[in-house]
Parts: C-alpha cells; structure tokens; sequence
C-alpha cells in the first residue's frame, strides 16, 4: 500500500549531509573531511541523469503501489522545477551535501515535503550513481559516435580529391612504395571506423541497469526493475546486486576503447606534423590551426596536432588510473569508486574535443561570410612525387617483373640489389638507367621495364582488394561513402 500522501515541507527536511546518517553519529563531520570526500563539483553535471533515473525509479514506485499517486505527481512537480532551476544557474550547489545526488534530493524535499524523502525508497546511492553515470556516458558515447562519423566523411572527402597523388609510401620512416595519397588516409578510416564499432558495442553493456540493486543486497520493496529499465531505454537488468553496485568495468572499457581512438589520432598527428615540416612540405595545416614563434616570426607551429599527441598520453593515463583504482577492492561498493568520475569525464571531454577539431581540421568548414567551405588541408601533390623518386621506391615492382619473366623471387630480389647500387652510384633512379645497363643485370629486361619502373605503373600495378591502385581506392571510397551516408 501507498505510505502517504504528498505533504508540504516540513522543519526535518534533508539540509546537510550529516543529517543523512546523523543519529548514528556523535560529533558532526570535520570541514576538513567535507572537503576531502565531496564530490559535488565534479559529480553535478550527471544532474540530467540524475533525474531521469530518480523519475523513473518513482514512476515504478508508483505503478508498484509503493508509494502513493500523489507522492509521484509531487516528485514530477519538484524535479521539473529542479531542472529549470539548474539550467538556468540558480540552483545552490552546497558543499555540505557532498553530492550531485543529495543536493537534488535535498532540494526536492524542500519543494515537496515529505514525497521528496519518499523518492529513495528501494535504492541506495550506491545503485543510484552506478544508474546516473551510465546513463550519462551511454549519451556521451552516442555524441562520440557522431564525431567519429564526422571525421570519417572528412577524411574520405579528402581522400576523394586526391586518389591520384602519389605519396611515398613508409617502412620504417623510410621511402618504401608508392601509394596513393587518398589510400593513405583510408587507413585512418578503417581505424576510425573500428573505434565507432568499440564504442557501439562497450554502450551495449553499459546500457545495463543497477538500480534496484540498493546497497548491495537488493531489497525488501517489490519493485519491478524490468520496467525501469524499459521506460530508460536500457537493454537490461543487472542480475548480481554486488555485482551491479560495484562494477566499473563499463568505464574502464569506455577509457580503453577512447585510448585506443587516441592513439589513432595521434599517429595521424605524428605525420601530419612531419608533412608539414619543410623538410617534408607535402601538406600546409590551415593557419586557424597553427601558431607562430614568440621569437621566430618565419614560424606556423602544428600545435593541434601536437597537442592532441601529448593528449592522448593524458587519456592513456585515465585509463591506467581506473584499472588501478579497481584492482584491490572487494565487493561491494567502495568510497574508492568515488575517484572513477573525474577521469571518466577528463577522458569524455578530451576525446569529443579533439574528434570535433580534428574533422574540422581535415575536412575545413563553412566560411559564413561567403558561403563557400574552407579546407583545412592543402596538399602538395608535387612534393609528394618527388619524393617518392628519391628512395627507389619501384625496386620491388622490378623484382616481381623479373619473377614474372620466370625467376625466383629470392635470385630477383638479390639482383635489383645490385641495380639499386648501380643506380645510387650514379645518383639516379632506376627508370633512369638506360636499357642497356638493366640488361647487364637479366638478359630478360625489355623495354616495358620503364612503364613498371614508374611510380603511376606501380601505383595501377597493385589492382587487388585493398591495393593502392586507384581504381581499388576509388572502390573503397564508394564503400565508406554509401556507409557513412
């Protein structure tokens, strides 16, 4: 049966922290302490999810004729004012109540009376923040999952305007084969395209509900967790109450699949940091994403993708800090989880930052004053074949020319050795060498070696699924076009 009826407030309402558990208690808490164990000011932007929980945990009490009708309409009342108070910057944060999740409470109780004390029956804080951060990061992993689609499109946008340059190809940061410039960054696409997956598929178990678990036991109450999961759109229920009260891994997933993002935008950073370099040239950052020297004013420093590097270590560390924060504690719950939430949210904001940057920075944006989008990116397709001229980057089309004229591969690789050093003795490439001289090394050369020797002829040569010829690169940027649309 119902316990009450709404009542209007009363002297006893909830006004600190220590009136929580005070009874218990001798002496109040130290400020000192208040300040050492609060969390409020880190923990208040999961105030949405906060009251959409704590909604839907009423709306069941209610249905369950755990609380009366009139204690739920009272709770509605009250968290919608709740809302509009914070959105517009005139809710009292307090320091006292030591949470995101009492000061609501606290404030819901001085709106409502006794409703509002009503609102915590069948849960405890423990299931109450488990609910709260999942469902704040399932939307921020949503949001995440759109900026990745974002910078996808930008990459295949460039991409598609380049499948034609010729970029040197690298092992071991020296010139290899040649690609496809737009070959290239589809690689990043593919990375990219795999992060989404990670974060689709980590929202899938944190998409599971705790509350209802209470402290750690479950509860006497006869709530139906099902229905709280449905009317929050979760895909499920947490079936160990020690478990669901205790568990993190959902964050430390989280944490890992954003490190590994990071990652991929750091490689990135890393060669767009050496194209840019004059030593380099193949690519000029747009100078709304550059800085200049405080002494040396010929300076355009790559500082975005600079930083992104150097925050991708940060990211990493997060991810460390939650794996080290779980790894000695027993069930259940422990104050120690208290620490997951700054670098959870640290992690959150890092990482949709730097995605939404990183697809301006690649794909440009819409000048408002004239209509017209502007790049980020420029390329200098020039720069990119010169130097994919300079470090013999057609050897192994040579060794596969003479493998086709019926030579072992080994004999073939050990014999454009010694062509390569002929051409490097007199400085030139190896479509350079005349004929005469490439027969010296296999009577079976002719004259279509030089059309293998080109870099356009190495380029179209590699016509397999997942080659660098431009007809494949066209194929794939039709595939991540028609997926991405």
């Amino acid at each position: 049966m119902p316990t009450s009826q709404a009542t209007p407030p009363s002297h006893n309402q909830l006004d600190t922290k220590a009136q929580a558990w005070s009874a218990l208690f001798s002496e109040p808490m130290s400020d000192l302490v208040k300040r050492y164990t609060s969390s409020v000011f880190f923990d208040k932007r999961l105030w949405q999810a906060d009251i959409t929980g704590s909604l839907a945990h009423a709306e069941m009490l209610s249905a369950q004729g755990i609380i009366a009708p009139a204690d739920h309409a009272a709770i509605e009342r009250g968290m919608a004012q709740i809302s509009q108070e914070i959105e517009s910057g005139q809710f009292e944060w307090k320091l006292d109540l030591e949470d995101v999740h009492l000061n609501i409470e606290a404030r819901l109780t001085q709106l409502v009376g006794d409703a509002g004390k009503r609102l915590h029956t069948g849960r405890s804080r423990n299931d109450q923040v488990a609910t709260d951060v999942r469902l704040w990061l399932r939307s921020e992993i949503d949001l995440i999952g759109g900026l990745l689609t974002e910078l996808q499109k930008a990459l295949v946008e460039v991409a598609a305007q380049n499948i034609d340059v010729i970029l040197p190809g690298f092992t071991h940061l020296q010139v290899a084969q040649p690609v496809s410039f737009a070959h290239h960054l589809l690689a990043y696409v593919e990375m990219f395209a795999r992060d989404a997956e990670r974060m689709a598929d980590v929202r899938k178990r944190t998409n599971v509900l705790p509350l209802g678990s209470a402290a750690l036991a479950g509860t006497t109450y006869p709530l139906d967790r099902e229905r709280v999961a449905r009317t929050l759109g979760m895909e499920g229920v947490c079936q160990n109450s020690l478990d669901a009260v205790s568990d993190r891994d959902f964050a430390i997933e989280f944490t890992a699949a954003a490190s590994l993002c990071m990652v991929h935008i750091s490689r990135l950073s890393e060669e767009l940091i050496i194209w840019m370099s004059q030593n380099f040239g193949f690519i000029k950052i747009a100078d709304r994403f550059t800085t200049g020297s405080s002494i040396m004013p010929q300076k355009k420093n790559p500082d975005v993708p600079e930083l992104a590097r150097g925050k991708t270590g940060r990211v990493v560390g997060h991810l460390m800090g939650l794996i080290t924060l779980m790894k000695g504690q027993p069930l259940a719950y422990n104050k120690d989880n208290q620490e997951d939430k700054e670098p959870l949210f640290d992690t959150v904001d890092t990482l949709k930052d730097t995605l939404r940057i990183f697809a301006e920075m690649v794909g440009g944006q819409i000048n408002p004053a004239t209509g017209a989008k502007e790049g980020g990116i420029t390329v200098n397709a020039q720069a990119m074949e010169d130097a994919a001229k300079k470090g013999y980057a057609t050897a192994t089309d040579l060794a596969d020319y003479l493998v086709k004229k019926g030579l072992p591969f080994r004999d073939a690789h050990e014999t454009v050795a010694h062509a390569v050093k002929a051409a490097t003795a007199h400085a030139c490439d190896l479509s350079e060498l005349p004929l005469t001289v490439l027969q010296g090394f296999h009577a079976s050369i002719e004259k279509d070696v030089y059309e293998v020797l080109s870099l356009r002829g190495s380029l179209n040569a590699r016509n397999t699924l997942g080659g660098t010829a431009p007809a494949q690169v066209r194929v794939q940027i039709a595939r991540h076009q028609m997926r991405l649309s």
